[in-house]
């Protein structure tokens, strides 16, 4: 990857690249990025967790809550998932429908990375429901739910500094055969146009990332949806928690083997690139292109109106060591004070429906 990457740059104006585009191929590369190789990347043998893998009751969770969409708002039972990695949530998610709905299902994954199409097919091959597609693009006239779980921030991002008054954006070149940064003059007129939108005004040194590609995948969805929801699960800021001081370095990290690693130049193609998505952005382009805002919630409070504290009532183990009483307790890691979840948001849309609240 990294002689790949060289050779890039040095064919590149200036022998230059943005992040974004650093982001894209250390990511998403067909051969060299991290998420096309075949490496675990999620759980304890992989380099990060997601809440969705702690415990099934996530999964089996939300397909109740669905369960209980379909019926109140007359939607057909159509699930379509963005991104689904090692299947986990999936798994859970059509185990419980099986188990306790029962109804007729359809369940389109959209994944692109080699690897996790093939865990996603051992995990589900016994479901008739799931279909898999390469990309949003190959489902058309969509009705139902379209959900996501850690989407957007992994997403390639621009980002840009103000230094001296004047804002650069920050790009990637060589410096001795290594990856470096470099500041350049600001000239993008679509990171000028993010920045009006959002009436940004950075401090000296304040350093942030632009997250234009989220604005093609908001599109991407609301094409492919013609009547439903959309359901969102991401860390973020809103436009003015992205002020706080303690922000002004940005949010783009990299995580390897569990550990957070601030220099994302490091090692690219072996470790997870994120930043923290602009929750703000996501509602309001959402509305120009007609996803219209329903409520955003934390996710444990998502979880707790869902009703997650009746599953803990309803399979209590006095026995500690019994699969039961694990299963609880990976229940109150979801949704206890500083847990997992406290970090996520869910931010729930619509289109073609008229839902002034979700619970």
């Amino acid at each position: 990857m990294l002689t790949y990457l060289r050779e890039l740059i040095s064919n590149s104006p200036n022998q230059l690249i943005t992040y974004a585009d650093f982001m894209s191929e250390a990511l998403y590369h067909p051969e060299y990025g991290y998420y096309m190789k075949e490496r675990q990347k999620i759980g304890r043998q992989g380099d990060f967790i997601t809440t969705s893998n702690i415990s099934d009751v996530y999964g089996r969770l939300v397909a109740k809550w669905v369960a209980s969409l379909h019926k109140m708002y007359g939607l057909p039972a159509a699930f379509c998932e963005i991104g689904g990695g090692n299947g986990r949530f999936s798994q859970a998610f059509l185990q419980e429908w099986s188990d306790t709905i029962k109804t007729p299902l359809q369940y389109f994954m959209v994944e692109s990375s080699p690897f996790h199409r093939a865990l996603q097919q051992n995990k589900l091959q016994d479901f008739p429901s799931f279909v898999q597609v390469d990309r949003l693009s190959e489902i058309n006239n969509f009705e139902g739910i379209i959900f996501s779980n850690e989407l957007f921030d992994a997403l390639p991002v621009h980002v840009i500094e103000k230094r001296n008054g004047e804002l650069v954006e920050i790009m990637v070149g060589l410096d001795q055969e290594q990856l470096c940064e470099r500041p350049v003059p600001l000239t993008n007129p679509a990171i000028y146009s993010f920045l009006q939108e959002g009436k940004w005004e950075l401090k000296e040194s304040q350093r942030i990332e632009i997250p234009l590609a989220m604005d093609d995948m908001i599109k991407n969805i609301s094409a492919t949806l013609n009547k439903g929801f959309v359901v969102s699960v991401d860390y973020g800021y809103t436009n003015k928690e992205w002020m706080d001081p303690r922000r002004l370095k940005g949010s783009l990290r990299g995580y390897y083997q569990h550990r957070m690693v601030d220099n994302v130049l490091i090692n690219p193609g072996e470790m997870d690139i994120t930043s923290h998505i602009h929750l703000d952005y996501l509602i309001q382009n959402g509305t120009q292109v007609g996803l219209q805002f329903v409520s955003k919630y934390g996710q444990d409070e998502f979880l707790l109106n869902a009703g997650i504290l009746k599953e803990l009532e309803d399979h209590y183990d006095p026995n500690p060591f019994s699969e039961q009483s694990k299963r609880n307790r990976a229940i109150r890691s979801l949704i206890m004070p500083g847990g997992m979840s406290t970090a996520f948001q869910i931010i729930i849309q619509q289109k073609n429906l008229k839902v002034d609240e979700i619970f």
